[in-house]
């Protein structure tokens, strides 16, 4: 019946709008038929044990469910649900009699716009990640948080699909360096879990087990009407739906490491936590993309068994081991450092600790985001006032305590930091050189400058763009200037220059860190 309606839906006749040509798109669970302007979505009859739409009924809850649960992210793309009337032979959509089978009726859009195609294609930049980091954490903050008595909040829970990842990996190796490695990961799971297991369910208890997306990755993103989207969450499973954030989150970051996007994948994870402020979830990021890099590989080793061909088999044991590989990498112990920039606004601070996100897999913590997000925004009557308002002295020494205590935890996470600060006042600076001590890190001091005329440019760029969270005037800026409190002779030991105006001296900076720390 399945094939014989979606043959005869090929039919123009059938639909209220004009239909520019049929193309079926088929995946293990539905068809996709597109029509030019519109797509329409039909779930197949299957039973795959974590999903059953083989009964009708199922399939036209979940087709709700579908269009239900990615309303929440998406505007005018998931439009309703419609019942297909009449026969395999001649169907009707909405038409008279019983529903022989339901389709998802859904805006259709150039599957070049898929961001895995705008990557493919070499032109996947960062404002897309910085706009899919910021849609992605404000869907977190609101989307509903399971209740911690819900079964699905306890740590065995959480724990229970990477056991099950093993398990269902282990009978389809006979490697022995496979299976050594695999032995190795799980008993790294195992010492994870007994580490993180009360952070584990202290989350659970502070609402970060949300009903989340569970599938993201770039080919579930595009670009419609010039705008990041992301669709296409799972209706199907609420175990694969109801998460931790941290491990919705971690999905994307393991996609785009995977796709060798490492600077990406950085920029992605440092941006979300900005916006979310979800700084704890740092100690279980590793713990996710492991195991979200083990599912893609247990996945692809699903198809062994399917596969006479040797080439294939080799082509697909390849995949396996590749993510394999991407899972124990994030078993390793990372170098760490903290650093500071030091210097006036709009000199180029932020800037240099964007490089050191991209490059070295930093975590960056701003001043500006972390002051409004303890304080609220500036209060208009003290803008342009260089202590006034937000900026007050006993404002300013809260937000330094509250970078330095981030800090601390993001370095005991096992994350190098850059703190992203003017650091004017030498209190300030060695506050943080005692974060540094008391962790165990070298601490740097990045001495940012720039001629006067390339900090007015940069202040009135960024004045015009209208999106950087520091509320700094040239005023601000002047006063800075005449206030600041020079880098004393143990600073200087500490310190590195940077003309953040040149290019060079930013990549001498990143080349003198990494043969420092060659594990960065």
């Amino acid at each position: 019946m399945s094939q014989t309606l979606i043959a005869a839906l090929q039919n123009p006749a059938l639909y209220p709008h004009p239909v520019e040509a049929f193309q079926v798109i088929e995946t293990h669970i539905s068809w996709v038929l597109l029509t030019g302007p519109y797509a329409y979505k039909i779930k197949k009859p299957v039973n795959f044990g974590f999903l059953d739409f083989t009964d009708l009924a199922a399939r036209q809850h979940f087709c709700g469910e579908e269009l239900r649960l990615n309303q929440r992210l998406t505007e005018g793309l998931y439009l309703e649900v419609l019942p297909i009337t009449g026969s395999a032979e001649a169907p009707q959509l909405a038409g008279a009699g019983p529903a022989i089978e339901y389709a998802l009726k859904m805006r259709q859009f150039p599957q070049s716009q898929l961001l895995s195609e705008v990557q493919a294609r070499r032109e996947l930049t960062s404002a897309h990640i910085d706009a899919l980091a910021k849609q992605i954490a404000d869907f977190h903050a609101q989307t509903p948080a399971v209740p911690a008595s819900h079964p699905l909040c306890s740590p065995q829970a959480i724990v229970a699909p990477m056991r099950q990842n093993f398990a269902q990996i282990r009978p389809l190796l006979s490697d022995k360096l496979d299976l050594q490695q695999l032995d190795a990961l799980e008993a790294w799971t195992e010492a994870s879990f007994s580490r993180l297991e009360p952070l584990l369910a202290q989350r659970a208890a502070n609402g970060s087990i949300r009903e989340c997306h569970g599938d993201i990755h770039l080919g579930n993103a595009t670009l419609l009407d010039g705008e990041v989207v992301l669709f296409d969450c799972i209706e199907f499973n609420e175990p694969f739906r109801m998460i931790d954030i941290a491990s919705d989150a971690a999905f994307l970051a393991m996609d785009l490491e995977d796709r060798n996007l490492k600077p990406l994948a950085r920029r992605f994870v440092s941006t979300w936590l900005e916006h979310t402020g979800d700084y704890a979830a740092l100690e279980l990021l590793n713990f996710y993309k492991a195991y979200r890099a083990l599912v893609r590989a247990k996945v692809n080793l699903f198809r062994l068994g399917q596969e006479q061909d040797a080439v294939q088999r080799a082509v697909i044991l390849r995949q396996y081991r590749s993510y394999a590989a991407l899972a124990e990498s994030y078993s390793a112990i990372p170098s760490r450092l903290l650093a500071i920039t030091h210097g006036v606004s709009a000199v180029g601070k932020s800037h240099v600790a964007v490089r050191l996100v991209e490059a070295l897999g930093a975590i960056r913590l701003r001043s500006d985001v972390e002051r409004k997000r303890l304080f609220g925004e500036q209060p208009a009557t003290a803008q342009g006032q260089l202590h006034g308002g937000i900026y007050n002295p006993d404002a300013s020494a809260a937000t330094y305590q509250r970078l330095h205590q981030l800090a601390a935890g993001a370095l005991h996470a096992g994350f190098p930091v850059v703190i992203d600060a003017a650091y004017l006042q030498q209190a300030q600076r060695q506050a943080a050189c005692l974060a540094a001590e008391s962790a165990g890190v070298p601490f740097l001091i990045l001495d940012c400058q720039a001629p006067q005329e390339v900090i007015v440019e940069w202040l009135a760029q960024r004045q015009n763009a209208g999106q950087d969270p520091s509320d700094a005037t040239l005023e601000v800026i002047q006063a800075q200037q005449a206030s600041r409190e020079a880098l004393g002779a143990e600073e200087l030991t500490h310190c590195k220059r940077v003309n953040t105006h040149e290019s060079a001296s930013l990549d001498s900076l990143i080349s003198g860190i990494r043969q420092r720390l060659p594990g960065l």
